[in-house]
């Protein structure tokens, strides 16, 4: 779901007419020093296609959804039937994201729980679609998801999970990663990418579950209604859901970055070795 474009840089350590062809011997400390420049430049920065495609977007906006908080660890009741100890796509969530995400203000320290700091994005919201039942695609998921064609890899392997939106309140908007499904329902595509409403429950009619960092950030201070749409990962800007998080495209892209240095460290030595 990252989509990041590591293109520039496979296209440097290939050779061909990147500034890791053939090098001059006399000017081989000059190319080294250029090539990790451009590199540690890139390092922090979002993919360079995010500057493309930041105005134009083919997701139009949910408007007015009822939203409500829920939390990695949250206990199941009667306006949560199930447990959050474990999401449709992770049963052993709570581990993996590094404990329970307390949405207790008083336990948070900015975006974070104060006991530990998250292995995930702590940026995360639920959407009532999942596209894989009994370890399986559904069948309508190649035609109702959009990206489908272009995310697909292989059966009970889901598009969705991952998938960045933008949430919008009160003139603020935050972004966040797709980690789970609810609320309520595991089956209403006709709303998450169509033009239906979400369906009558027990939350106001809720069709968004937001994660304590998203509440946090928006501001929000109870149940109340957004507006929220899909975002390619091209138009997220950096925030503080950029710093966070196995899970998260932008800490794999920093991380791709520091691969392709070591990677022209390599071919550095070798080139000075001959």
């Amino acid at each position: 779901m990252c989509r990041s474009t590591l293109a520039f840089l496979a296209a440097l350590l290939a050779g061909g007419t990147g500034v890791f062809a053939a090098v001059p011997t006399g000017k081989s400390v000059a190319w080294r020093e250029e090539a990790t420049r451009i590199l540690e430049a890139r390092r922090n920065d979002p993919p360079p296609v995010r500057r493309a495609v930041q105005q134009r977007s083919a997701h139009p906006w949910k408007r007015n959804i009822m939203t409500t908080v829920f939390w990695i660890g949250e206990a199941a009741a009667r306006n949560n039937p199930v447990p959050n100890d474990k999401s449709s796509w992770d049963t052993r969530w709570v581990h993996n994201y590094g404990g329970y995400d307390n949405p207790d203000p008083d336990a948070r320290r900015g975006y974070l729980p104060a006991s530990f700091i998250p292995r995930q994005n702590p940026f995360y919201i639920a959407l009532p679609y999942n596209d894989i039942t009994r370890g399986g695609t559904k069948a309508e998921a190649a035609q109702v998801v959009p990206w489908f064609k272009d995310t697909f890899v292989r059966s009970g392997q889901s598009v969705l999970k991952g998938r960045w939106i933008a949430i919008h309140y009160r003139g603020r908007i935050a972004y966040a990663q797709w980690e789970d499904v609810g609320p309520f329902r595991t089956d209403h595509w006709e709303y998450v990418f169509g033009n239906e409403r979400p369906s009558p429950n027990r939350n106001g009619g809720a069709g968004l579950d937001i994660s304590p960092a998203v509440r946090d950030y928006l501001g929000m201070k109870t149940n109340d209604y957004v507006d929220w749409r899909f975002v390619e990962f091209a138009e997220v800007p950096v925030g503080p859901w950029a710093l966070l998080g196995d899970n998260n495209c932008f800490i794999k892209y920093r991380r791709g970055i520091s691969r392709d240095l070591a990677a022209a460290d390599s071919v550095f030595s070798s080139s000075r070795a001959n």
